[in-house]
């Protein structure tokens, strides 16, 4: 009888090769042993596979595509018997050259597979690179056997996240972060005690998407500047291996996942920070790595006469909303969700997002409704950066199908306008605390991610400690960075040692951070913020490998007491619900008194359509709602006026006392008086957070 499932081969350099499936894409390694190679492009008229030794500059064996590998748009091949720990792979295409319509195909480039799930080339950071060589950030394969156990996504409720927003290499490559590979993903894993000891249970990762270090590397007064940040992505499947202690091996998908794992069981979930409004290819003139040569004209918004629109500031701007593109998008963060348990996504310039192919704004962009309805992204948190470097600003506007939320710009600007002293922030103010209901109010507190700070400006102590960004360092004569950072240095600028100065500082910080914690809306804080980390006035630290960008660990011990502060106020939050409500209801509950109130210096007598200085502002939260075992009630005052002010406390209900559980002025006041009280006085630039019990 003759045999109908024989599946023919050819052979090439005595490598075997043959008819690939076209899905999935990417190289996928199947149960027979062999490679499946897929791979598409719309415009390309040919193919082929390059397989190289590791390292090796030259490929072992190139195998085009034959036409019968070919179906529709896409090549596939299955290749059999590689080594795949010794494999680098990568594609050469042929079509037209034609700029001006959008065709820049070149069949001398060798071109990174847009869906390669690990990348070679900047596996060890800030290596010198062989400029020489025709391809730079070479594909490899990826086995995909790590055992995940009973691990998952750990869906814990947007109300109830407290973020920490770090830099994997910045977090512990300072020399004083004790831990035993400086500047890795194993480093976090190091790290959880302290992360768990601080309260937060969620880490937002600034971009861990392969990246180049050296695509802007250069020395600026003997000082090596890098592509730090990493917010030019190479390739959007694959993690950083420049990022793992184990990257030279090839381990660093191992590595991260294993760090995911270990923030799981400790109840710590992870966002990334992802970059899909642009590529690392820049424009025109930048060089080809994988789609500007594979099918630039879907992957990239394009003039009529074939130029890069530049709505990133960064030479390209993805094409997000076409088919393709959408789909690539939806498989990679699907990818990461799958494959890496990723808990959400931060979009960097989400608003671009949002333009449609000839870059205008739509009301109901197809990617962000896909993003939003899908299922396997169904219960994974969607944040937006909602704005971009073509001044779109859609904070409070960003198209959302109930599912995304937002990066608050506007609670940032306030809070530090108000900490700073500016009445007029007064007003605004009451609708930050509740949680932004007049921008928020048909999805909830969840939808405002507040923030003070975050990577891109001032550190908190830097926001009290500089009048004017000091980014000189930069090489761009201190014209990059935000000019309007709405900081006050407390009377002098930069380092001091007046001890007034430097105890004004510390209440600053801690007033903001009194306002960020007890604000209803998911807080972020930017990590070193809780230990007084500076940046020295540099407010855009994008290429500060050094450090400038590193975590002094040094400043943990110098500045514990606002250390204990931040502590004690995620403690406060995590354990009373009301503070951290998934919806706006501010009336009266079962305590009898309205769930939040403000008031003035008196109970009751505030003013909040006009400037004020001094206001304070309650929670009540009954036992019942909240299953605790009694009513509490938690009151902030703050004084942000200059000279002292008294404050008398709402009376609460009989036998109920206030006792002071926070006080950002004099530490041996908050301490030393657990009395109960009915009045308090506030020094200038201060807060006091009590507790009202039995």
């Amino acid at each position: 009888m003759q045999r109908i499932d024989e599946f023919p081969t050819m052979e090439k350099n005595d490598v075997k090769y043959g008819r690939g499936h076209v899905l999935p894409y990417g190289a996928t390694v199947l149960y027979s042993g062999a490679v499946n190679f897929s791979v598409s492009s719309k415009d390309a008229s040919y193919a082929e596979l390059l397989l190289f030794h590791l390292g090796d500059r030259e490929p072992y064996v190139v195998i085009p595509f034959p036409e019968e590998f070919r179906i529709g748009s896409n090549f596939s091949m299955m290749v059999f018997d590689l080594d795949i720990e010794d494999v680098e792979y990568g594609y050469r295409f042929d079509g037209p050259y034609d700029p001006e319509n959008g065709y820049r195909f070149d069949k001398d480039k060798i071109l990174l597979d847009p869906y390669a799930k690990l990348i070679s080339g900047r596996d060890e950071w800030g290596k010198e690179v062989d400029d020489t060589n025709p391809y730079q950030h070479r594909a490899r394969i990826l086995f995909e056997d790590y055992n995940w156990g009973d691990d998952k996504p750990l869906e814990i409720p947007e109300e109830d996240l407290v973020i920490y927003e770090m830099h994997v290499r910045g977090f512990t490559k300072g020399d004083l972060s004790g831990v035993k590979n400086p500047g890795t993903y194993a480093a976090i894993k190091e790290k959880i005690p302290y992360l768990k000891e601080l309260g937060v249970n969620c880490v937002e990762l600034l971009p861990i998407f392969e990246f180049d270090e050296m695509d802007s590397y250069r020395e600026v007064g003997g000082m090596k500047l890098y592509n730090y940040w990493g917010y030019s992505t190479v390739g959007f499947y694959a993690p950083k291996s420049g990022y793992a202690s184990l990257g030279k091996m090839g381990m660093a998908a191992d590595e991260l996942k294993n760090t995911i794992k270990n923030l799981h069981r400790n109840g710590i979930e992870v966002i990334l920070d992802v970059v899909f409004n642009h590529t690392a290819e820049g424009n025109e003139c930048g060089p080809y790595i994988s789609y500007k040569g594979i099918d630039n004209r879907t992957y990239y918004l394009l003039t009529p006469d074939g130029y890069y629109y530049n709505f990133s500031g960064c030479g390209n701007t993805m094409n997000c909303n076409t088919a393709i593109v959408r789909n690539h998008i939806l498989d990679c963060l699907r990818y990461w969700v799958s494959n890496y348990h990723i808990d959400g996504f931060r979009f960097d310039l989400a608003s671009i997002l949002s333009r449609n192919q000839d870059g205008a704004p739509m009301s109901s962009p197809p990617l962000l409704e896909q993003l939003a309805n899908d299922n396997i992204l169904g219960k994974t948190k969607l944040i937006a950066e909602a704005w971009d470097a073509d001044g779109m600003y859609q904070v409070g506007s960003f198209p959302n199908w109930g599912r995304w939320a937002e990066w608050n710009g506007r609670y940032r600007d306030c809070i530090r306008r108000f900490v700073k002293s500016e009445a007029e922030a007064g007003p605004e103010l009451v609708w930050r605390i509740e949680g932004s209901p007049d921008m928020y109010g048909n999805r909830g507190p969840g939808a405002s991610i507040n923030f003070i700070t975050c990577h891109d400006g001032f550190t908190l102590m830097d926001m009290c400690s500089y009048n004017e960004k000091h980014n000189e360092g930069n090489g761009e004569d201190n014209r990059d960075g935000a000019n309007d950072n709405n900081s006050w240095n407390c009377g002098e600028e930069g380092e001091t040692n007046n001890p007034e100065i430097l105890a004004l500082r510390k209440r600053q910080i801690k007033n903001a951070a009194t306002l960020l914690l007890l604000s209803r809306g998911v807080p972020m804080i930017l990590s070193g913020d809780e230990f007084g980390n500076t940046q020295y006035g540099n407010n855009n630290t994008y290429c500060q490998d050094n450090p400038i960008s590193w975590l002094n660990w040094e400043d943990l011990k110098k500045n514990q007491d606002i250390f204990q502060y931040f502590k004690k106020l995620i403690k406060l939050r995590n354990e009373h619900p009301v503070i951290r409500k998934p919806d706006y209801f501010a009336g009266h509950n079962s305590t009898g008194y309205p769930e939040l109130s403000f008031h003035g210096c008196k109970p009751w007598d505030l003013d909040s359509n006009n400037p004020f200085h001094t206001f304070g502002f309650m929670y009540a939260e009954p036992a019942a709602d909240f299953k605790t075992k009694e009513d509490t009630f938690i009151y902030c005052a703050v004084n942000a006026y200059w000279e002292e002010m008294h404050f008398e406390l709402p009376i609460l209900p009989e036998k109920m006392k206030w006792k002071i559980y926070l006080y950002s002025g004099d530490e041996k006041r908050s301490k030393n008086d657990s009395n109960a009280v009915s009045k308090v006085c506030l020094m200038p630039r201060s807060s006091m957070v009590l507790i009202g019990t039995y």
